[in-house]
């Protein structure tokens, strides 16, 4: 089954269908608990300071153990941490669904409850990440990612979040339960696929793990490529921690709408992103992977421009529609640029650093957002996060003619390009 411009559609036996099934399964029931958390946290206290830190710790492990988890999924079997963990992650979100039915729900056990799943993550994702490239060819990769992350922005944007106020009305513990059932079933799922575990060199254990952990690091850095990707990646998520934590004052603050204004905008970015995992192939095909991504920090610009200019729920509506767009399509091109790229022994390691230092700057920016907002304007921010852009376009701009194909050794396995 062959895509537009030669580009292999992933086939759905072959295990690549349970790990979509998983992967969106647990995308729904991440919605679920993303939504209902801060709403619990805010029937619990009513100091904003205590509710930014149960979302903050939905970040922070990533900076703290996102590396260490890149260098664990390549020492393990990927298949087998990834069942693993979320069986963990299902009794853990049982219990807390119990806890909170019970009446014992806190603010020290949400933060706990919200650290530990994100430190989880941070081995399942880079687990997941090395093992697509085992279910899928290299030429299916691109389709695969998109495939992924439409379902998860399917389940998650229109079908998770959503569903959380009627869940809710239910009993407050009933997201939990609901997502805490993903979980297992996803578990179920991922142990079902036979895949074959790659070989590795035999490693001795102790301090060697910092020295993989330093292998991840040398290879981003040296494929000069893959480093101005994630620098780029960096800037922008700078920019988009300012934009995501001053959205709502944007929407109800400078524009003036409803609650129902900032509901329609959030549902167009998320249609947004839908077509953009549609239209991803057809349009590195014809453009080439590098050039899609410049195109994709051009467009976010000018829509970020929009939405800080023009005072009309319309046009923000519509540029955040293009936003999303065109950041589904930088997610999955950057995504199948580092799998592409990497070796397959390498993967969980150049995927773990080139994510955690992609990611660290989001809290920053949604300080900044934040102090911006109060400084000059509500809706400075959006501008604010436009000059990342320019600046993440402009890191970009030398890798334009850098549509080299990855050379394919003979056992198959992709090999990083080192410049």
């Amino acid at each position: 089954m062959t895509g537009t411009g030669g580009e292999r559609a992933p086939a759905w036996r072959g295990g690549f269908g349970r790990l979509w099934s998983a992967a969106v399964l647990s995308g729904f029931g991440d919605a679920l608990r993303t939504a209902a958390l801060p709403l619990l946290a805010a029937s619990l206290t009513d100091r904003p300071l205590l509710v930014a830190a149960v979302v903050a710790c939905g970040y922070l492990p990533w900076i703290v153990f996102g590396l260490l988890g890149g260098a664990v999924a390549d020492r393990v079997d990927q298949r087998r941490a990834m069942w693993t963990v979320d069986a963990v992650r299902g009794l853990l979100m049982a219990s807390f669904a119990v806890a909170v039915a019970l009446g014992h729900a806190s603010i020290a056990l949400l933060i706990a409850l919200a650290f530990t799943l994100t430190t989880l993550q941070t081995l399942f994702d880079n687990a997941a990440t090395a093992l697509l490239p085992a279910l899928v060819g290299p030429d299916a990769l691109g389709s695969a990612n998109a495939r992924l992350m439409t379902g998860q922005k399917i389940t998650g944007g229109l079908l998770g979040a959503p569903a959380v106020p009627m869940l809710t009305a239910v009993g407050a513990a009933v997201p939990f339960a609901a997502d805490a059932a993903t979980f297992l079933v996803a578990a179920a799922l991922v142990a079902s696929l036979r895949t074959a575990v790659p070989e590795r060199r035999p490693r001795p254990a102790g301090g060697v793990l910092r020295r993989e952990i330093a292998d991840g690091l040398r290879v981003l850095w040296r494929d000069r490529a893959l480093r101005g990707l994630c620098a780029a990646t960096a800037l922008c998520n700078v920019g988009m921690g300012a934009l995501i934590a001053t959205l709502v004052v944007l929407v109800t603050g400078w524009l003036g709408a409803s609650s129902g204004g900032y509901a329609a905008a959030a549902t167009a970015y998320t249609l947004g992103g839908l077509a953009g995992g549609v239209a991803n192939r057809r349009i590195t095909a014809g453009l080439g992977p590098w050039r899609a991504v410049l195109l994709a920090g051009a467009v976010q610009t000018g829509a970020l421009v929009v939405m800080g200019t023009v005072r009309s729920l319309a046009a923000l509506t519509a540029a955040l529609a293009v936003f999303g767009f065109m950041g589904m399509l930088w997610n999955v091109t950057t995504t199948t640029l580092m799998q592409q790229r990497t070796s397959a022994d390498l993967l969980g390691r150049v995927g773990s650093a080139f994510r955690t230092l992609a990611v660290a700057g989001t809290p920053l920016g949604a300080l900044l957002g934040g102090a911006a907002a109060t400084a000059w304007g509500l809706n400075t921010p959006a501008l604010l996060t436009a000059a990342f852009f320019v600046l993440s376009v402009t890191a970009l701009i030398p890798l334009r003619k850098r549509d080299t194909p990855v050379t394919v050794p003979d056992d198959d396995s992709p090999r990083a390009l080192i410049n």
